[in-house]
């Protein structure tokens, strides 16, 4: 078996991605787990300690525990699956990648290196700084202000609908500009890695604005 490639979920840290906005790729020289906006973690065989199943609920919250070595990626690292754990190992084992004890080539080792002294995270820290406090003050300054005023003329759910609209467009930018993703995302870090999340937050943010929108105020 040369690689293989499977859709599920993924656990970094404290933080989740659910069913099916993660994927495990594997060949005989790398492991790749793209968790969407959680980030895409990339391991040499050498990283890697052992993979075990790790089951938290049967059948609902099963997967395998990745143990590594990677200093700058969390220790805690975990891909849930919809099938058997110990099944998924064993696909694993068969790609040849936990017993590659050989160099790897140049260029593959380089380029991993570069994209683990990264982090996991795609998205660069001063952006999500950014995006959090541009959120934050489009609600909560509209609604110091709808306080202050007191006012019962006032439209309570535009706050809300002026950072829904924030994050629709964010998304929006990030799938069609190329220069507002190099200023949004890290270095190397590529669109479809999280392509899959935008299109989801996207239909959710605008579900909830029409909701907004058309709700009583």
């Amino acid at each position: 078996m040369d690689e293989i490639k499977e859709t599920g979920g993924a656990r970094i840290g404290m933080a989740n991605a659910t069913w099916p906005f993660a994927t495990l790729i594997v060949n005989r020289n790398e492991l790749q787990l793209k968790a969407s906006i959680l980030g895409t973690l990339t391991f040499k065989p050498s990283d890697i300690i052992s993979i075990e199943p790790y089951v938290q609920i049967p059948v609902l919250g099963q997967g395998i525990k990745i143990n590594h070595n990677v200093g700058a990626y969390n220790q805690k690292v975990i891909f849930w699956t919809m099938g058997s754990p110990q099944a998924l190992i064993a696909r694993i084992e068969q790609t040849g990648f936990l017993a590659n004890n050989k160099p790897l080539p140049a260029q593959l080792d380089s380029t991993i290196t570069a994209s683990q002294t990264g982090g996991g995270f795609p998205v660069k820290k001063p952006a999500v700084i950014a995006i959090v406090a541009i959120w934050n003050i489009l609600i909560l300054n509209y609604f110091i202000q709808t306080f202050i005023e007191k006012s019962n003329n006032v439209n309570i759910n535009l706050g809300p609908q002026l950072a829904l609209g924030f994050i629709f467009l964010l998304c929006l930018l990030l799938l069609i500009s190329e220069p507002f993703r190099q200023l949004i995302l890290k270095p190397g870090r590529s669109i479809n890695d999280i392509r899959g999340f935008l299109f989801f937050t996207m239909f959710i943010t605008g579900i909830i604005f029409l909701g907004f929108t058309f709700m009583p105020h």
